[in-house]
Parts: structure tokens; C-alpha cells; sequence
């Protein structure tokens, strides 16, 4: 593999144009900055940009503003962000929400790089990635200024465009292939929806300006109304890139630190072994190699060793280290807080929920009951329709055939809508292809193992890849994404209907569509809510994680993606979603399910100084030797102690938080016209 080519900014058409625009915009600020008596004297706003957005959730009217800042101080940058106060378009968002998105005086010495996204029909934003593998929500000029923010920031330290991905950005260090790689590829491996404050590691005189910094970044005034912007629909944009980058990202996780230095291979998809870069490099990592990695390498490899070497009755064994003790006692803390698990919900205790006409008369008491014990088999075809709100809880025996009728009807009508196209229009119909090409190779990848989907020609194969296809039509900016099989197989399954079957699918996607957002901020945010519950209920293991460049929580990417799907058996996984499904307690119940099965195994984590790799490979082989029960009862004690804490822990908007229909996205231009 060829050394990666660095490039500079001055071949860039849009730095040229913005040259004269970042000065003139430089020069303002700095005019204004000096005016202030309160600010510091050594330090000045090299840039200011009012009215750039995060959303906190997928909805354009869910939004808020602030201003944010480039501020020079010695030699060194930093950024900001501040929400403006008193200001929110959704009432339901707080001061103290919204201050849980504040970006204060970062130093660029922390950012790795930043990602320029630039749709073809939308608003332009950033993503900008710190070293720590954190990252913060997307920035959106709704006024435009981000060649402007780009050209200042090049004017200041040293910035280089990637050469695997035009829009990325390298800041200061591009040593680290892996560093490189994953900002290159735009993995999802940051978290966001906040500022992790466990991310900056700056020096003692870092600190000093941190604090300094912060005279500037709160001395804003609130905004004026005129600033108000008449918000536009967003329209989302497809990109074949965000489909395969799901794939790279379960690649990803079964591939050791040399893999990892080559992982653009992956978006090539030519996993070729590499002879002669591979010798080169095995040689470099041989010297570069710890004790502890050396000592695990030893001992994987021993059954590669003649027999008379490894004596069967002399095994080696990892050295242990000293673990910091659980905060909370786990043990007492599951048998205080979590509950028994109960026999699963059986057909005469449902009908004792049903009135005469069918009416669920206590919909939470349903809800508590299939937490504790999940459904029988032979009912969860009725019940996990109410779950997925394909049924109202107050529906009617009549209604609900009605509800049948009806919704059959209207899929029927979404799926001619791709049956009809004929050979000639789909050879102009790049999306429609693509789009086909990956369902094709998705469908019988999956659960082929189960009965229901095994052998050639399996009817139950085609309804998968039916569905799907209707689903890319229905939701035509999301589309397709590798993941979505995995989620829709139970569900056929269970409910053994084209139709219903595709309607809970729709309703299931409501929830978890924001996981397969190009951005990856619903991944974003529930990775980072994940690192701040850990860091509340066992800060030692958090302390770990971040010593050890595991802050991001990747290895628990695949968990969250597709709800724990292949780390359970197959009916196992099937009781854990109707548990999860349920919002009883939390609905984020999830990410204490996967803070329980960390915790279970810290001590293996921390006693064995798990490395990133190691803990990939680790958390890869729990997959099918997770007992449910437990997990379950543990992450109900979690979530019972960390109570208030815990759901303020969890930016609003997190995945799988129910949407507000009226909100929605795809709404927002009708409102606007009016």
C-alpha cells in the first residue's frame, strides 16, 4: 500500500472564492472583539457565524440555534458553540437540554478532522471529529459561511484535505493510520449530541486558557429575533456510500490493528491478504509490540505449536492486573433492584386484558407484564402488533380488521409502484437498481440458518426482499441500508403476513430509522448517552475506556445497529424485543442492557488490559454465550439506580424515542408555505 498522499487547501476552487470572504469576515470579528472590555486581552474572534443549527433530532422544526466562533489565542485555535438562550423551537427542550450541547473553548489541538458535507439540494454542515474518537452533532449553516469557517481555520493551524475523500480534513496530526482511515471512510465511530468532556487532554497551560476562554464563550447576549430564519425543507440525499459503510463498519469489527491500517481496502471491498505491504508491516507492529499484546499473541497461537511444546496439563495464562472494584455493588444491586423474571404472557391471561369488544383496558399493565416475561409464541403475532403500534391499544375487535383491510390495500398499492417499472425504465433508474442490488445480496444472507428462510427458492425469502424493496419506496430518502434485513426477519417471521409484516417493519423503522441516517447521528447520540450512563454508573470501567481509546464505545456498534440480533439466540432475541419494545421504565432500556453485559465482564476488560482490538475481538465472541435473563434483570437495576441522572444522561431525541408525526421532516416545506 502506497504512502497516503497529503493535499493541500490552495487546490480547492471554493477556498479561492472564500479567501477574500474569510478575511473580510476575520476582520469584522476582530473589530468587534476588541471593542469588549470584558474579554481577555490576548485573545480574539478570528471568526463568528451566527444562526448555525444542531438538530437534536431526524425533525427540521426540532432545532437550535447559537453562535459559533473561532477564537484565537497565542498560538493556539480554539472553537465554540453556544446555544442562544430563550430561544427553542420546541418547547419541550430546556435550558439545561440544550446546554448539554454546548461547545466551549475546544482547542484545535484536539481535533482530528473536520467533515464537510455539501447536498446537492439542502443546507450545508460539518462534522468535526476530535482525537478521542468523539464527536459533536452536525453543524448547519443555514446562512452559509462554511468555506468561510474552513478558510479561517486554514489560516491558523495546519489543515490538509484527505486524499481518499475530498471533503475531509485532516487536522494536525495524520500519522495514525487508523486516525486517518476512519476519517477517510466516515465511520460512525464518534459519538455526539454533546460535549464529552472526558475528551480533552490538553496541558496544564491548555487548562489555564480553557479557563480564560470561558469569559469569552459566556459573555454572549441573547439573540435578537432577527435572525430568524425562514427554514426550508431539507431534502436528503442517497449516497451508495452510506449503504456500504454499514457493511464496512461489521467488517470492522472482526479485523486486528493490522487489518485496521489498511481498512480503505474495505471500501474497495478487495479484502486481498497483501503480501508485501502485509511482511513490511507485521515487521514494524513486531517492534512497536507490548508485553501484555505480546503475551496474548503467545497464547493464541499456542495451539499452532507441536503438542510436546504446550503441555495440555501446564496451560498459560493470561496475567491478571489488580480491577478497581464495582461503584455500585452490582451483585446486591440486581437482587435489590431487579426483579424476578416471570413465565411468558399466555393466552388466558391476554384475554383478561381485552374487554367484550377487544379494547386493551390497561395498556401499562400490559406493558409491565410482557417486561417481566416476555409473550408465548403463539400470541406474538397479535400482541407485538400493538407493540409496533400497528394496532391502537384502544382498537376495537371490527376496527382492527378494518385497520387490515385497509392497510393491505395501501401496501398493495406501494409495491405496484416497482413491479411496474419495466426493464427499459430501470436501466434508468440508478437508484432503483442500486438500491435492488443490495437487497438481492441481503436477503439470502439472512437467517438462512432458521427453517423459515432455509432452502433454494424459499418463498418467505422473496417476501424479505419484497418488503424491503417496498420499504425503499415508501421511504424513499432513507432507502436501503445493510441492517435492515436483520431487523425485518423476526418480524416475518412472527407475523407470517406480506402486509402486516411490512407495517410493523414501518412502525419498528419510525423508532430506529435515525440508526441508517447518512450522518449517523442517531448512532451519534446513542454511543455518546452510552459513554455518559457508563461514566455515571461504574466510572473505573469509563476511566479504562478512555485510557485506552475505547471512549468511543465502537465495539458496541453492532449491538445498538440491529438490537442485540446476533448476540442472542434466535427466540431469545425475539423475548428481548418485545421486552425492549414495551418503553416500560425506559426506552432506552437498551443501553442499559448494554452497560449490564459490560459490567459483567469488566473484570475480564480491565484484568487482562484489553487493548481496542482485544475488546473488538472479545465483545465479537460473547455473540451466542449471553444468558438473557440475567442481562435483563441487571439492566433493570441499572436503570432504577441511575434513575433522574440516567435520563438526563440521554440527549433528547436518542433512538428509539417515538416521533411526532405531526413534526415530521418530510412536513416541514408544507408548513413553511403556508
Amino acid at each position: 500500500m502506497h504512502e497516503t498522499d497529503i493535499h493541500d487547501l490552495s487546490d480547492d476552487a471554493d477556498y479561492a472564492a472564500a479567501s477574500k470572504q474569510g478575511s473580510s469576515s476575520v476582520t469584522r470579528s476582530d473589530s468587534s472583539k476588541k471593542s469588549s472590555s470584558s474579554d481577555p486581552e490576548d485573545a480574539q474572534i478570528v471568526y463568528l457565524k451566527d444562526n448555525v443549527t444542531i438538530h437534536p433530532t431526524q425533525y427540521a422544526t426540532e432545532r437550535i440555534s447559537g453562535r459559533l466562533k473561532l477564537i484565537k489565542q497565542g498560538s493556539s485555535l480554539y472553537m465554540t458553540w453556544i446555544p442562544y438562550k430563550g430561544q427553542s423551537s420546541n418547547p419541550r427542550l430546556s435550558e439545561k437540554d440544550k446546554n448539554l450541547y454546548t461547545i466551549r473553548a475546544v482547542p484545535f489541538s484536539d481535533i482530528q478532522s473536520i467533515r464537510r458535507h455539501t447536498p446537492t439540494i439542502g443546507w450545508q454542515y460539518v462534522i468535526v471529529v476530535l482525537s478521542s474518537g468523539l464527536a459533536f452533532p452536525p453543524l448547519y449553516f443555514y446562512s452559509g459561511g462554511v468555506r468561510e469557517f474552513l478558510a479561517t481555520v486554514k489560516q491558523h493551524v495546519l489543515i490538509v484535505r484527505s486524499s481518499e475523500d475530498a471533503n475531509v480534513f485532516l487536522v494536525n496530526n495524520f500519522q495514525d493510520p487508523l486516525q486517518r482511515t476512519l476519517s477517510s471512510l466516515e465511520l460512525p465511530r464518534s459519538l455526539a449530541n454533546g460535549t464529552p468532556s472526558s475528551s480533552f487532554r490538553g496541558s496544564p497551560s491548555d487548562n489555564n486558557n480553557q479557563e480564560r476562554l470561558d469569559t469569552v464563550t459566556t459573555s454572549e447576549d441573547n439573540h435578537s429575533g432577527s435572525g430568524q430564519l425562514n427554514i426550508r425543507q431539507r431534502q436528503k440525499t442517497h449516497d451508495p456510500a452510506r449503504d456500504l459503510s454499514i457493511q464496512v463498519l461489521e467488517k470492522f469489527s472482526l479485523v486486528t490493528r493490522f487489518a485496521r491500517e489498511t481498512t480503505s481496502q474495505l471500501f474497495r471491498d478487495n479484502l486481498v491478504d497483501g503480501h508485501g505491504h502485509g511482511q513490511s508491516q507485521s515487521q514494524s507492529q513486531s517492534q512497536s509490540q507490548s508485553q501484555g499484546e505480546r503475551r496474548r499473541n503467545n497464547w493464541a497461537s499456542k495451539d499452532h505449536q507441536p503438542l510436546e511444546m504446550a503441555p495440555i496439563d501446564d496451560p498459560i495464562v493470561p496475567k491478571l492486573v489488580p480491577v478497581p472494584s464495582d461503584p455500585i455493588e452490582f451483585d446486591k444491586l440486581s437482587l435489590v433492584w431487579g426483579k424476578p423474571r416471570q413465565h411468558p404472557l399466555g393466552v388466558e391471561e391476554w384475554s383478561s386484558f381485552l374487554d367484550y369488544e377487544g379494547r386493551i383496558m390497561d395498556p401499562d399493565a400490559l406493558k409491565k407484564r410482557i417486561f417481566y416475561g416476555g409473550v408465548e409464541h403463539n400470541l406474538r403475532k397479535e400482541v407485538w402488533a400493538f407493540l409496533l403500534g400497528y394496532y391502537s391499544y384502544d382498537s376495537t375487535y371490527a376496527e382492527r380488521q378494518y385497520v387490515v383491510s385497509v392497510k393491505t390495500a395501501e401496501y398493495m398499492t406501494i409495491k405496484n409502484q416497482w413491479q411496474s417499472i419495466s426493464p427499459e425504465q430501470a436501466k434508468r433508474f440508478t437508484k432503483f437498481r442500486e438500491r435492488r442490488g443490495l437487497i438481492e445480496k441481503d436477503v439470502v444472507r439472512t437467517d438462512r440458518s432458521l427453517s423459515f428462510y432455509e432452502g433454494d427458492d424459499n418463498p418467505n425469502v422473496r417476501l424479505l426482499h419484497d418488503i424491503l424493496l417496498t420499504y425503499s419506496f415508501y421511504n424513499f430518502d432513507l432507502g436501503y441500508c445493510q441492517g435492515m434485513s436483520d431487523l425485518l426477519s423476526p418480524i416475518l417471521f412472527i407475523m407470517q403476513d406480506e402486509s402486516e409484516a411490512f407495517w410493523c417493519f414501518v412502525s419498528l423503522m419510525e423508532r430506529l430509522g435515525p440508526n441508517f441516517n447518512r450522518d449517523q447521528n442517531g448512532m451519534h447520540s446513542q454511543l455518546f448517552a452510552l459513554s455518559k450512563l457508563v461514566e455515571l454508573l461504574d466510572s473505573p470501567l469509563h476511566n479504562y475506556f478512555k485510557q485506552n481509546d475505547c471512549l468511543n464505545y465502537f465495539f458496541c456498534f453492532r449491538w445498538i445497529l440491529i438490537q442485540f440480533k446476533r448476540e442472542f439466540e434466535y427466540d431469545k432475541t425475539l423475548r428481548l424485543w418485545e421486552v425492549l419494545w414495551t418503553h416500560y421504565l425506559s426506552e432506552h432500556l437498551h443501553l442499559y442492557v448494554c452497560i449490564a453485559i459490560l459490567k459483567r465482564h469488566r473484570g475480564k476488560i480491565m484484568g487482562e488490559e484489553m487493548d481496542f482490538d482485544t475488546l473488538l475481538k472479545f465483545i465479537n465472541e460473547l455473540s451466542g454465550q449471553i444468558e438473557l435473563d440475567p442481562v435483563l434483570r441487571d439492566a433493570e437495576a441499572l436503570c432504577v439506580c441511575a434513575g433522574e441522572n440516567g435520563a438526563a444522561s440521554i440527549p433528547p431525541g436518542t433512538p428509539p424515542a417515538l416521533p411526532i408525526p405531526e413534526a415530521s421532516i418530510y412536513q416541514q416545506q408544507d408548513d413553511e408555505v403556508l
